[in-house]
């Protein structure tokens, strides 16, 4: 593992790892996925994902609205279908 595997989310190690909140310094459980893209580098299928607890959620959604770049919100459930893609 390197520090851009642990920086990225993509340690395997972390398998099964409780999803936590992507608010800097936040490391409350995650509940919500605020999925997003930026037109400007990304294709408008693509979808980034943000992970939000409770409290951040409505800060996250703000912050990507501001910049144009959110797209819709959705619970976290275990065995939700959009792969998680955790971003800072």
């Amino acid at each position: 593992m390197s520090i851009f595997d642990f920086a990225a989310g993509t340690d395997p190690s972390l398998e099964g790892t409780a999803a936590i909140c992507s608010r800097k310094a936040c490391r409350a459980g995650a509940s919500w996925q605020l999925l997003w893209n930026n037109p400007k580098i990304h294709s408008p299928e693509r979808r980034k994902i943000w992970l939000a607890c409770q409290e951040h959620r409505d800060w996250l959604e703000d912050y990507l609205q501001t910049r144009g770049l959110w797209k819709e919100t959705l619970p976290l459930e275990a065995d939700s279908t959009v792969a998680l893609e955790q971003d800072s």
